[in-house]
């Protein structure tokens, strides 16, 4: 009989990541998914996938010329900052037509109440129910209200055991375990139970005018430019850097470094050492525009070598093209399995071989 204690072996997780192309990625995107998405699985043998969400884009986004090119923008950014598609599993949602059909087979054994209860339809009918003479799901689209179901479909297709997400997000990754148990029961023990990963400590940027960095605010700073202008990414940054709202001190007058928005930002890039010292020369009285310029040029240390890569990502549209399909045949490999046991589960399957 060994001595030795034996220590489980514990199998390799399957992390899943989804991304709405609704939008040019800015700083905020970065420090809070980009960057510890792609730093989590280095160094690791957990399975990754990660996803454009664009069927999930079309819920809230009727621009057609913004989901194409926020879909292209996007796939840029994360190959540019160091997703490696060899390594992981990187797809566009729309290449995967089983995750489509498998969301109206899961439709078709989720409960509405669960649908009822859902944080975006609440607060849909919240809204509506404040107005006078408004129907309650006025300008509620069966996309929104289904929105859930097909997240479950995402997750669930690929028997993903650990989902990334926000504390918003959470309650979508319950569901997900709700319509996979339910499925389970009434069929055959097919999906996983995903479980919801978040990050307490993932820093939420502040943006320019001092709310959260949102693009729905319209404060953020673009992390490669907005793909429009003639002025560079660089400049772009440095401009929107500047623009970040202040108070009335003077060069010289102590600051408290834990208001500002300059400090903040600055956290999630330096090191402890220079974070210290950022802190004493707030106390001594930095200057804001001197301040200002030490993020800029914190923030364009770490970005800039990811820019030129970028760049060649977006003036060559064919090779991300070629990225993302070779991403859908990995996916495609599962998602065909996986919707074979599905479809045989419910009855929906060949009644003879025929030869």
């Amino acid at each position: 009989m060994s001595n030795q204690t034996d220590t489980p072996i514990q199998a390799p997780k399957r992390i899943l990541t989804g991304i709405k192309p609704t939008g040019i990625p800015h700083l905020g995107n970065y420090v809070g998914a980009i960057r510890p998405a792609i730093a989590s699985i280095q160094n690791s043998d957990d399975e990754a996938f990660f996803f454009l969400a664009d069927y999930h884009g079309i819920i809230g986004c009727y621009d057609p010329a913004v989901i194409h090119e926020s879909t292209k923008s996007i796939a840029a950014t994360w190959i540019a900052c160091g997703l490696d598609p060899e390594r992981v599993t990187f797809y566009r949602q729309s290449d995967v037509p089983e995750i489509s059909e498998l969301a109206w087979v899961l439709n078709c054994s989720c409960a509405k109440g669960l649908m009822n209860r859902a944080h975006a339809y609440k607060a849909a009918v919240d809204i509506n129910t404040e107005k006078a003479d408004v129907d309650i799901d006025q300008g509620v689209t069966m996309g929104l209200f289904g929105y859930p179901v097909l997240m479950a479909a995402d997750i669930l297709m690929f028997n993903a055991t650990h989902v990334p997400v926000g504390r918003d997000q959470i309650q979508h990754i319950e569901m997900a375990r709700d319509i996979a148990g339910t499925f389970n029961h009434r069929y055959k023990p097919l999906f996983t139970l995903p479980a919801a990963v978040v990050d307490d400590k993932m820093p939420l940027l502040t943006g320019l005018d001092g709310r959260k960095m949102s693009k729905s605010y319209n404060n953020t700073i673009p992390l490669f430019g907005d793909g429009n202008s003639q002025v560079s990414s660089e400049k772009q940054m440095y401009k929107a850097i500047m623009k970040i709202v202040t108070n009335s001190q003077l060069p010289d007058e102590p600051k408290e470094a834990d208001d500002s928005a300059i400090f903040e930002i600055y956290k999630a890039f330096a090191t402890p050492e220079e974070i210290a010292d950022m802190r004493a020369q707030f106390t001594a009285g930095i200057g804001w525009g001197d301040a200002k310029q030490a993020l800029f040029e914190k923030i364009n240390d770490e970005i800039s070598p990811f820019r030129a890569r970028y760049e060649e990502l977006m003036a060559n549209p064919k090779e991300l093209e070629e990225i993302l399909q070779m991403g859908a045949q990995k996916a495609r490999r599962h998602s065909r399995k996986q919707l074979d046991k599905t479809r045989r589960a419910i009855g929906i399957r060949p009644l003879a071989k025929l030869k």
